[in-house]
């Protein structure tokens, strides 16, 4: 798995101009002012490459080769990740700052929250992370965010906001954390308290992490606690219990106080119902929606997966009804082998 070209769905150095160019001094955590030991914490964040076959549905905006960041969170090698870094992969390889590689397997990709589960073939010497309280977090709170590469790939993070979070891809958090500055390596990136434990997730690069989605570079981390809520079930079955949502195959944005539709996945079920990009969601349902938050919680109240989902659109000044009978995102993704 060499020769990167695309990492997450993006070319590395198409992103080069979106992170602040002065984060090469971003300020690093200095060891002694923690009541920890810092660099046996940090060991516990290592590399993760990963590959995908070129039919998986994921490697069409993913990419089939990956690479990011995995935490050692418990014993018998248990490692978590951000779930993108994994859906669908076959092959994975981690790796410690010491060179040392080990196998890993796929247990489980919580498609709501975004975290990914995996068995590592060893700890790569590393002590599982203590995981933390999102909860106690503030705004202004320092914390330190983590890539695979000890000191030198840590920085010392500021929380800027703790707020919603409504990805384009049908995906929603009711409370995320933001930080800055922000990391350049941030999927599956560590977010580490001043006690030194885990208390989020790195998944995106965002420009709006200031409070109410202020302009802002930043990285936005998954809480630790909603990995605490779901440990067990995604360990006995590889996914959390009971009836998945209904999934579109859309991808929206907000704009002036209306949702668009930005593409249409061809394998989701909106294609098939005529669905556009360039269409403005007025109602789910007959449920007026003026953002992207309101659309997937009209959406998701309707029922489980296979519900029929009607979609009022404004297309070229005209008002359509779109009926669509929703899917389970799941059955178009490849499954982790342990299950």
């Amino acid at each position: 798995m060499s020769g990167i070209e695309h990492a997450n769905g993006h070319k590395p150095l198409s992103l080069a101009h979106l992170v602040d160019p002065n984060i090469g001094r971003a300020a690093r955590p200095d060891p002694a002012d923690y009541r920890f030991e810092l660099p046996d914490v940090l060991r516990a964040v290592v590399q993760l490459r990963s590959q995908a076959p070129e039919d998986a549905f994921s490697s069409s905006y993913l990419g089939t080769e990956r690479e990011g960041n995995a935490i050692l969170v418990g014993e018998d090698n248990l490692f978590l990740t951000i779930g993108y870094l994994i859906a669908e992969t076959e092959h994975i390889v981690l790796g410690s700052d010491e060179g040392e590689m080990t196998g890993a397997q796929v247990l489980a990709y919580d498609y709501e929250t975004g975290f990914g589960l995996l068995r590592g073939g060893s700890s790569l010497g590393a002590r599982p992370i203590e995981l933390g309280e999102t909860a106690g977090l503030r705004e202004k709170d320092w914390a330190i965010a983590a890539a695979r590469g000890g000191i030198g790939n840590a920085i010392k993070a500021r929380i800027v906001s703790k707020r919603e979070f409504a990805g384009y891809w049908e995906y929603l958090l009711d409370e995320a954390i933001f930080t800055a500055p922000p990391h350049p390596h941030w999927s599956g990136a560590a977010l580490i308290d001043n006690d030194g434990r885990l208390v989020g997730l790195g998944s995106l690069f965002v420009q709006d992490a200031e409070p109410g989605g202020g302009p802002g570079a930043g990285n936005m981390f998954i809480p630790i606690d909603l990995y605490k809520e779901t440990i067990d079930d995604l360990l006995r079955f590889g996914r959390r219990p009971g009836r998945s949502r209904p999934w579109l195959g859309i991808y929206s944005i907000e704009a002036l106080g209306k949702v668009l539709i930005t593409s249409v996945s061809e394998r989701g079920p909106c294609a098939d119902a005529g669905v556009e990009a360039g269409d403005v969601v007025l109602a789910v349902n007959d449920g007026a929606v003026g953002s992207i938050a309101q659309m997937y919680r009209r959406i998701w109240g309707i029922g489980p997966a296979g519900s029929t989902v009607a979609l009022r659109l404004l297309r070229d000044g005209e008002v359509h009804t779109v009926e669509i009978v929703s899917a389970d995102r799941e059955k178009l993704m490849k499954s982790p082998r342990a299950h």
